[in-house]
Parts: structure tokens; C-alpha cells; sequence
């Protein structure tokens, strides 16, 4: 790859800026991509923004920007998006600092703004090697998320249409799915999300085969058919707070054949979020769609018996396990609930006994 530094006015790179938002950014008279298909959207916060604009009326350098060179001529922005957008949006008179818009500014401060350099490295190779620089260099400001890396590394027509779907502010997957899934679209989290459900966490493998296909059709499929199924198990009207960033994918994969009646469904739901035993609501759903597995049993609660009635019952079993009749110090037994919670029972002193730690897996189902 051959690197060349240029130092370009800020003139030069706010020249026909053109912000289409989500569909597109450009500047340098047209030539310059400033979101290419694998950068993440402007995430910048104001404070952000108004230090890049600070820092170039001081006359103070920013961190260097990186350009690719396009066979053709034109460039597409590597490393400095947040950068350049910000300093572009602030000319071009879509923000103000301290109440002073560009246009409110004397003739030679604007000047002294427009002529300030900026220091750009210019790249010239094949893609492998310009996403791989991409990769490589140091990333100032907004650490980029594995998924945007991930994006840097499988661009073409799929990634293009999976962002559609999944990458853009109000897109059509957070829209549908912002009560079950957790994150920002911007910040490729759904999608990140949707990939890792489909492909049960091989993401980059998932990527990599889909690469060149036309479009993300089976991904988008996959994701409205594991919100609906959702939606029908548990009722949408029953929403709970608990529901939002289950890994829903992974439960629908194991479960989606099974028949549930809706009804009680909800009916166990609501036993369950009610009972005070259990401390892990968000278990809760799991634990239901097992046909309550006694194995995951308990994930549901974080109650535990005190050292003190842990010693109270030792000394009244005389230190001898009631299931396998053996006598233990108390550091080889374990507490157990004599009637499980899920079936009732209490973390309480008469529902507590002693008992080995084998026998304890025994119960448990672990062994």
C-alpha cells in the first residue's frame, strides 16, 4: 500500500458537502466518500463536536484523517468520519457554538477556518489492503465496535441491505423489535444482535458466507420470524420489562417447534414474577419455554440460606445427611430446600436440611 501525507484546507474538504444523513455524505467537490459502507453513522455527542471545532480555532492539529484513492480518482474517508463531519456540518451552518453560527463570524475568523490544514494520509491499494488498514490504525475519538469492524471486513451488496434493515435511526428491525432487543442501530448493535441469533454467535463465519450475496433477505426473515414468534408465546400485550435483551434467537432456535398455549403461558408468568423466591425475573421466560426444567430451576432465584441456619440445621440432623444417612463435617454439605421453591417451598429454617454435596447434585438434576 503507498501512503502519502497531504495537508487539504478545510475549504477544499467542505466543498459541496452534501449530508444526505443514513443515504450518504460527500464532500471535496463530490470526490470524497465520507461514509463508505462499512463506517458507522455520526455518533459524535455535542461536547464531541464542539471540541473539534474548538480545537481548529486554537490553531491546534487534530489527529490525523485517513483517505483511500479510488482507481477512479475519487476517495473514500478511512479513519476521521466524526471529524470531518463535524467541521463540515459547523461551515456549513448546522450548529452554533456560544450562540455564534459560521455565518455570524467576522470575515478573517471564517477565513482562519476555512484555510486551517488538515492533515491527511492518503492510501492507495487493493480493498483487502485498505480495509485491513482500516483495521490496523489507531481509531481516535469513538472506539469502533467489533460488529463496525466486522463491517470493514465483509462490504458489498449484503452489508449494504442488512444496514438498511437493521443500521439506520428508526429502521425497520428496531422499529419492530425495540421491546426485545437491546441496543443503538446506529451503533450496528441490532444487527449485531440479529447476526449473532442466526448464526448462534459465529457472526464473522455468518458474514463471510453471506458476503456476496444480493441481499440480506434471510437475516431479515429470520429476525421477523423470531419477534412474532415472541409476540404470540407470550402475548404483546403482556410485556414485561424482563423481556427486553433476553437472547431471545437462542430460544427460539431450541423452542420455536414445541406447542405453547398463550393462556397459560402467561398464567405461569405471572405466578412466577409474583413470587417473591424468585429474583431472576428475566429467568423467568426460559425457565417457561423448558416446560420448567428443574435443571434451570435454579437460575431463578439468588435466595440463600444464612450461615447461621445453615448450622442450626446441621446440628439438628446431628451432622448426618438425611438422603445418603452419612455423617459429614459441615464444610462437605450443602444447604437444600426440603420442599424446591419452584414447588412451593420457602427459604426458610423448617424448609432447610443438610445434605451431601453429591446428593445435593443428585437432587439437582446436575449429575
Amino acid at each position: 500500500m503507498n501512503i502519502e501525507l497531504k495537508q487539504i484546507t478545510i475549504r477544499e474538504i467542505a466543498n459541496g458537502y452534501t449530508d444526505n444523513q443514513e443515504n450518504g455524505v460527500t464532500g471535496y467537490n463530490g470526490l470524497l466518500n465520507i461514509r463508505p459502507a462499512y463506517q458507522r453513522e455520526f455518533v459524535y455527542k455535542d461536547k464531541q463536536r464542539n471540541a473539534v471545532i474548538e480545537t481548529i480555532n486554537r490553531g491546534f492539529p487534530l489527529n490525523s484523517i485517513y483517505w483511500a484513492k479510488n482507481e477512479d480518482g475519487t476517495f473514500e474517508l478511512l479513519d476521521g468520519q466524526q471529524r470531518t463531519i463535524s467541521f463540515c456540518q459547523y461551515v456549513n451552518g448546522a450548529f452554533s457554538i456560544n450562540d455564534m453560527y459560521f455565518h455570524n463570524l467576522t470575515e478573517d475568523k471564517q477565513n482562519a477556518i476555512l484555510d486551517y490544514k488538515v492533515m491527511v494520509y492518503v492510501c492507495e491499494g487493493s480493498d483487502s489492503e485498505r480495509l485491513d488498514w482500516f483495521r490496523t490504525i489507531n481509531i481516535a475519538g469513538e472506539k469502533l465496535t467489533e460488529q463496525e469492524l466486522l463491517n470493514a471486513n465483509y462490504t458489498g451488496a449484503w452489508l449494504s441491505d442488512a444496514k438498511v434493515r437493521f443500521s439506520k435511526t428508526n429502521c425497520v428491525a428496531y422499529k419492530l423489535g425495540e421491546k426485545y432487543v437491546k441496543g443503538s442501530p446506529i451503533r450496528q448493535e441490532i444487527l449485531e444482535t440479529a447476526l449473532d441469533w442466526i448464526s448462534d454467535g459465529n457472526i464473522a463465519d455468518y458474514m463471510a458466507k453471506h458476503q456476496h450475496d444480493k441481499n440480506a433477505n434471510e437475516l431479515w426473515l429470520y429476525f421477523q420470524n423470531v419477534i412474532e414468534w415472541v409476540k404470540c408465546i407470550f402475548g404483546e400485550n403482556n410485556w414485561r420489562k424482563e423481556m427486553k435483551g433476553l437472547n431471545w434467537g437462542k430460544l427460539y432456535n431450541q423452542y420455536h417447534n414445541n406447542q405453547y398455549d398463550a393462556a397459560e403461558i402467561e398464567e405461569r408468568v405471572n405466578a412466577l414474577m409474583a413470587n417473591e423466591e424468585v429474583t431472576e425475573k428475566k429467568g423467568v421466560y426460559e425457565y417457561i419455554l423448558s416446560g420448567e426444567d428443574k435443571t434451570l430451576a435454579c437460575k431463578l432465584s439468588k435466595r440463600i440460606f444464612s450461615d447461621a441456619d445453615k448450622r442450626t440445621a446441621y446440628e439438628r440432623q446431628n451432622g448426618i445427611c438425611p438422603i445418603t444417612g452419612e455423617h459429614l463435617p459441615i464444610e462437605e454439605m450443602e444447604a437444600d430446600h426440603i420442599v424446591p421453591w419452584w414447588n412451593g417451598g420457602t427459604t426458610t429454617l423448617n424448609n432447610l436440611q443438610m445434605i451431601s454435596k453429591t446428593a445435593n447434585k443428585h437432587k439437582s438434576g446436575t449429575m
